[in-house]
C-alpha cells in the first residue's frame, strides 16, 4: 500500500535498481573509472557500427535476390589485397552483423515485423520478383512451385537496410558521445544515458524506408507510407531480440531437443547481451568474439591502457572487452527503459510513481538472470 504522502519501498529482488531508476541512476552505477570505460568501448563499437551498415546497406541494395553473393563483404570494391585479407581473416567480421539481423528476423516484434507479412508488402515484394527475374524461365517456374521462398528472401532483404539505417544512427550517437567525453562535457553514467537517451528521441520519427533499383528502375520494398519509425519499428525489436533473447551459442548448449536445454518459447530466451558470459568469448562458435574481435582494432589509448593493467594484461582482451561493452549496453538499456517509461521516472505525482514502480518492476523481473549484479560487483 501507498502512503498519503509517499511511494513505499520496492520489494522487488531488484529494488536496489528499482531505486536507482526512480532517483535518476541507472542501470549500472556511476564512477569515474565506469565512464571511461563505457564512453571508449562504444567509442570503438561506433566505429564497427559504422562499418556494419555500411555494408548492411550495400547488401540490401546491390546483392538484392542474389542466391550466391560470393562478395557480399566487399561493398563492391573487390581487388587482390582486400581479398587476401578477407581469407587471412584481417578484416571486419561482417558476419556478426548478418547474425544480429538474423536474430531481430526470426525474433520479430514491431511494425516491421508485423509489415513485412501483410497484402501490401507482398503485391511489392512480387512487382520486385517478375522484374529482377522477367527473362529467367527458370526461377519463375520454381517461383510458382515455391511461391513463398523469394518473398522470404526479400524479407530478410528488408531487415538488411532496417538494421543497416538502425546501426547508422547509433554509430553516430556514440561517436558524438565520444566527443563530448573528449571535451569534458560527459562525466557521469546519468550524462551518458541521458545522451543515449536524447539521441532516441531525436531520431524517433526517422523514417525506415527501402527501395532497390533494378534494370533502371525503382522499386519500393518498405515504402514512406508503411509508417515505419525508427525507435518502434527498429530499436525497441533490436533491444528484445540482441540485448534480451539472442539465440543460443553453439558448443555452449545442446541442440538436441530431447536434452531440454533450449526454452521451449521463444519468449523465453536469455542468451542475449545482458545475460551472456564473458568467458566464453574468444572461443570458435562464439558470435560476439567476432564483434570484440572487431572492437579491439579500435580501443581508444584510454581504455587499452586500463585492459593492460588488469592480471593478464592482453592475454583475455577479448573477454576484458565483453565485461566493458556490457556494462554499456546496460547504460543503453536504462536509456530504453527511461524512454518507454509510461511517466517520467523522476515525476513526484504519486499515482503516476505507482503506474512507473510497476513498469519498473516488470523490467526487474526479465533482468533478475541478467548480468546487472556482476557488472556493478
Amino acid at each position: 500500500m501507498l502512503s498519503a504522502d509517499k511511494i513505499q519501498p520496492s520489494k522487488h529482488p531488484l529494488a536496489e535498481y528499482v531505486h536507482r531508476l526512480e532517483s535518476g541512476e541507472a542501470l549500472l552505477k556511476d564512477s569515474p573509472e565506469n565512464v571511461l570505460e563505457v564512453v571508449g568501448i562504444l567509442k570503438s563499437y561506433g566505429i564497427v557500427l559504422d562499418a556494419y551498415s555500411r555494408n548492411l546497406i550495400y547488401i540490401s541494395k546491390n546483392q538484392f535476390l542474389v542466391f550466391f553473393p560470393f562478395f557480399k563483404y566487399f561493398n563492391g570494391d573487390v581487388n587482390f589485397q582486400k581479398l587476401f585479407r578477407h581469407w587471412w581473416h584481417d578484416r571486419i567480421n561482417f558476419e556478426y552483423a548478418e547474425y544480429c539481423m538474423k536474430a531481430m528476423f526470426w525474433h520479430g516484434g514491431g511494425g516491421l515485423d508485423s509489415y513485412v507479412d501483410t497484402p501490401e508488402f507482398k503485391q511489392l515484394a512480387e512487382a520486385a520478383i517478375q522484374a529482377k527475374f522477367k527473362n529467367n524461365i527458370f526461377i519463375l517456374g520454381l517461383h510458382k512451385l515455391f511461391p513463398e521462398f523469394l518473398p522470404e528472401q526479400v524479407r530478410m532483404m528488408s531487415y538488411y537496410s532496417a538494421l543497416g539505417q538502425f546501426w547508422r544512427v547509433m554509430s553516430d550517437m556514440f561517436m558524438s558521445l565520444s566527443d563530448r567525453y573528449d571535451r569534458g562535457e560527459i562525466k557521469t553514467i546519468p550524462q551518458v544515458v541521458q545522451h543515449i537517451l536524447d539521441g532516441l528521441v531525436a531520431d524517433a520519427s526517422k523514417p525506415i524506408t527501402y527501395a532497390v533499383k533494378i534494370k533502371g528502375k525503382t522499386y519500393d520494398i518498405l515504402p514512406k507510407s508503411a509508417g515505419l519509425t525508427f525507435l518502434m519499428d527498429t530499436a525497441v525489436p533490436y533491444v528484445e531480440a540482441v540485448f534480451f533473447r539472442g539465440t543460443p551459442f553453439p558448443g555452449t548448449i545442446s541442440y538436441n531437443a530431447q536434452a531440454y536445454q533450449i526454452p521451449l518459447y521463444q519468449s523465453d530466451f536469455t542468451y542475449g547481451a545482458l545475460y551472456a558470459d564473458p568467458l566464453p568469448i574468444g572461443g570458435a562458435g562464439i558470435p560476439p568474439t567476432q564483434l570484440m574481435q572487431d572492437m579491439r582494432h579500435f580501443i581508444p589509448e584510454y581504455l587499452h591502457a586500463v585492459f593492460r593493467k588488469s592480471k593478464r594484461n592482453e592475454d583475455d582482451l577479448r573477454v576484458q572487452i565483453c565485461q566493458t561493452f556490457q556494462k554499456s549496453m546496460f547504460c543503453v538499456t536504462t536509456a530504453a527503459i527511461k524512454g518507454l517509461a509510461p511517466y517520467p521516472l523522476e515525476t513526484t505525482d504519486l499515482e503516476q510513481q505507482q503506474a512507473n514502480r510497476q513498469y519498473l518492476e516488470t523490467w526487474m523481473n526479465r533482468l533478475i538472470t541478467s548480468r546487472v549484479e556482476n557488472v556493478n560487483g
